[in-house]
């Protein structure tokens, strides 16, 4: 049995110190590749034309979302000139376009020009744009305006500092991003992960949990596989590259529509399928399978279909007999996306996100999964772990223009997820021959510790107006009402008592009500301010706030700009903290936090942009965020905080009376894609501080005070007979500050001191002093493609952590490992291929 977990810790969990991959995975990865290689030769046989291939979309206005008529759309470098105009519902069509990247160019009256640079173009898929132009502040009749949008910026033009845009093909691009949205935001500044194999996102020093996942403008749940009771974590992406359009992301002064935030959002975005043809996307790799299939709702109308399914190949290949390992973790899901243009009343899209997961491990530690509580840490006890997890969310939005300049957006969404956990103890005696050599373990009794069991609905509805007053002001005033029913059960042994002491047990619902005002003025065409405000109601104890924002940006000259923006924000706490069962000193149980307030934060961030060239930038940006009515401890000894909760609950009196600070560096260098290379150099100094209610201050866990990231990447073109073929290299490197612990005991000469027959082993008057050491980690990935007249063929190979470094992250107590102690490392080498075809 240890080889199948050593197989699901290094494929599928939180990956720990092992001497190297198992058998299973060698076994899972060589037969992968040989499929693979096996179908990608057969199907790359060599052809006798010239390959081209479609590109059409859409322009809008970027404020009134009304079609663009008449404009100019120009492929780059195209000779002769290949282009074509916008007609009455803005749409445009280059035929015969070559395969490869290419870049179009946009230019309209009165309006600032666009450059659209590294647009793939394969052989076995239309290319289909969706694309906006800015009205120029300064109003010039007869003259097209030539500033441009800048390469990275964020699509949401009132976001004007801390964003960008991460579009599909960096995601598939860059070395470790494994074609998962959540692991490529590593790559960026003031971004990081714990490195332990998980999806956590750490932005600016912040705890995971309070990162806002959205799709097509809503609100969603984790949409990570096998995610803890909290709702984080997981350790794959639902989320599936071939469904994706080019998404945002934020680290800080938000906005003012976006709420109930306080560390990070991803707003990701689906793509349109094409409406003209029906087109298909096969994938098999190491980690999934999948299906993707678009097209037409009906010839000559303009509607269209977009769904993915995916399941676990190792649960594939297991069933089929081709591998035989028991326990593998299984995972499924899908998405899609149902685009229904009308003539009357706007536009309607449907769009979902679903996923199912589960796994069974036996003898688990932490080195290769947590589980709750420290029972694994008793010499004479041995556990198992079951879990399951589930994730669905649906929505409709509707647009509908009022007139030429205004328009409502209107979202229903419903969203539910859920978490079982059951983690068993067992009892072991060791068993020794005559001679006193040990032979085996036996198992005495067995029995259910820790129980968990979450259930979470959710159903919102939101209305949003849009009014492009002119050129030079924008409003956009919303509403959005959310409904939570929450059931959580946790329950848990105490001791070694058979009785079981209920943690937390509820059935309730909880709304809120947020509002937001958002004004966008450009004083002229270099200087452009977005403010507003923003409303959060919560209704289970009439806990609401206001909170102003602001943003400025400066075109200082046609290269550089400045950035300076302010934003007060809020978080509503986990629930399952309103609802802790307490126990008093006389036996007695209490629920003593339904009134606990909202976390809040102030965020202020400088930046200042140069652009070195069209195809370069360098950017620099601090940033400082207090931290305030931070739920702690209600206890003047106590250095807990609800920032700092991870899977381990404390049900405890809380207070909102704790403080924490963030405040930072960033530094980039981006080298964008062009002549067929590209690199990203970015690095971050940081501090993350609490104090809770005993008055000192520490370290967050999340306190790596500094990480850097190098990513260089090289393309091949027009490779082979008919130079239809192409090879991709890229690298990234990573060296970062460790995550902060709370260390075991040891005396003052640093011998352990841990008692276990008393469930003595945390030394919490140092908490979060220091990390145990540096993390760093080298990945490499490869990728072929091979067009054909009617499909194309892509090959990738990732190789994750290649000198296997394995950094300690945190320890343990386990009598057999050397000096006693364990510990969870970073995830080791790991190798990852995949075949796509598109057709």
């Amino acid at each position: 049995m240890e080889s199948t977990v050593k197989m699901n810790q290094q494929s599928f969990g939180k990956v720990s110190g092992r001497p190297g991959i198992s058998q299973p995975v060698r076994m899972i990865f060589i037969k992968t590749v040989i499929i693979l290689i096996t179908v990608f030769l057969s199907a790359t046989l060599s052809f006798g034309q010239n390959l081209t291939q479609t590109v059409r979309g859409t322009i809008l206005d970027a404020d009134s979302k009304l079609p663009i008529i008449g404009a100019e759309v120009i492929l780059l470098g195209s000779d002769p000139l290949n282009g074509d105009v916008t007609d009455v519902d803005g749409n445009f069509r280059l035929k015969n376009v070559p395969i490869g990247r290419v870049t179009i160019g946009l230019t309209y009256l009165g309006y600032e020009s666009s450059v659209i640079p590294n647009v793939v173009v394969n052989s076995g898929k239309e290319v289909i744009l969706n694309l906006t132009m800015q009205e120029s502040a300064v109003k010039m009749d007869e003259v097209v305006v030539t500033a441009s949008r800048n390469k990275g910026e964020a699509l949401n033009d009132l976001v004007l500092l801390s964003g960008r845009s991460i579009s599909p093909e960096e995601t598939s691009r860059y070395a470790g991003g494994f074609n998962d949205p959540s692991r490529i935001l590593a790559n960026f500044a003031g971004v990081t992960s714990t490195q332990d194999g998980s999806n956590d996102i750490i932005v600016r020093g912040n705890s995971p949990k309070y990162v806002q996942w959205r799709l097509e403008g809503v609100q969603i749940t984790n949409p990570n596989h096998f995610a803890d009771q909290g709702s984080i974590g997981g350790s794959i992406s639902a989320l599936n590259n071939n469904m994706l359009a080019t998404s945002d992301f934020y680290t800080g002064a938000f906005s003012p529509e976006y709420g109930d935030v306080l560390s990070g959002v991803y707003d990701v975005k689906l793509r349109t399928g094409n409406n003209e043809k029906y087109e298909s996307v096969f994938g098999f790799g190491l980690l999934g399978t999948d299906f993707t299939f678009e097209g037409p709702l009906k010839k000559g109308y303009g509607g269209s279909f977009l769904v993915n399914y995916r399941y676990s190949t190792a649960s594939i290949l297991n069933e089929l007999g081709l591998i035989d390992v028991g326990g593998v973790p299984k995972f499924q899901d899908a998405a899609f996306k149902v685009v229904l243009p009308t003539e009357k009343m706007g536009v309607f899209s449907l769009f979902g996100l679903a996923g199912l997961s589960s796994l069974e491990y036996e003898d688990v530690d932490p080195a290769s999964w947590n589980t709750p509580g420290d029972n694994f840490m008793h010499p004479d006890i041995e556990e198992d772990y079951n879990k399951g997890a589930h994730l669905m969310n649906v929505g409709l939005n509707h647009t509908m223009p009022i007139n030429n300049n205004s328009y409502i957006k209107t979202t229903l969404a419903y969203a539910n997820e859920g978490v079982d956990d059951d983690v068993f103890d067992k009892r072991i005696e060791k068993i020794y021959d005559e001679n006193g050599e040990y032979l085996r373990d036996s198992v005495i009794s067995r029995s259910l510790n820790f129980n968990g069991r979450l259930r979470k609905t959710t159903y919102r509805g939101a209305v949003t107006y849009n009014n492009k007053i002119n050129a030079k002001n924008k409003i956009q005033v919303g509403t959005k009402y959310a409904l939570f029913g929450y059931e959580m059960n946790q329950s848990q042994l105490q001791g070694d008592a058979t009785d079981r002491f209920t943690l937390v047990d509820f059935n309730e619902n909880v709304s809120t009500v947020r509002n937001f005002v958002t004004w966008k003025h450009r004083v002229n065409e270099d200087v452009t301010i977005v403010s507003g405000f923003h409303n959060m109601n919560v209704l289970l104890n009439n806990k609401s706030t206001l909170e102003p924002r602001l943003a400025v940006n400066w075109r200082v000259d046609n290269t550089s700009s400045i950035q300076i923006g302010y934003g007060k924000h809020s978080n509503m706490e986990s629930i399952h903290n309103y609802f802790a069962k307490v126990e008093q000193p006389d036996g007695s149980i209490v629920e003593p936090n339904k009134d606990l307030d909202l976390l809040k934060a102030h965020h202020f961030v400088a930046g200042y942009e140069k652009r070195i060239g069209k195809n370069m930038r360098a950017k620099i940006e601090a940033y400082y965020q207090h931290l305030y009515d931070l739920p702690v401890e209600n206890n003047d000894s106590s250095f807990y905080a609800t920032i700092n909760e991870d899977l381990d609950f404390r049900y405890v009196d809380l207070v909102n009376e704790g403080t924490g600070k963030n405040y930072g560096i960033e530094f980039t260098l981006e080298k964008f894609f062009s002549n067929d290379y590209y690199y990203l150099i970015n690095a971050s100094l940081y501090e993350s501080k609490y104090t809770a209610k005993d008055g000192i201050e520490r370290n967050t866990p999340y306190n790596g005070n500094y990480l850097v990231n190098v990513l260089v990447g090289k393309e091949f073109t027009k490779l082979g007979k008919k130079n239809n073929q192409s090879l991709g290299l890229n690298a990234r490197f990573f060296y970062g500050g460790g995550k902060k612990i709370i260390p075991l005991l040891r005396d003052e000469q640093g011998n352990l001191a841990v008692d276990p027959d008393n469930n003595r082993y945390w030394d919490y008057d140092k908490a979060y002093e220091n990390d145990i050491e540096d993390a760093y980690q080298v990945i490499l990935s490869a990728s072929y493609k091979w067009n054909r007249p009617k499909a194309t063929h892509e090959l990738y190979f990732n190789f994750e952590n290649i000198t296997h470094h394995k950094g300690k992250i945190s320890e343990y107590y386990d009598e057999e490992e050397p000096g006693s102690v364990g510990h969870l490392t970073q995830f080791g080498f790991f190798p990852n291929v995949m075949y796509r075809v598109y057709f």
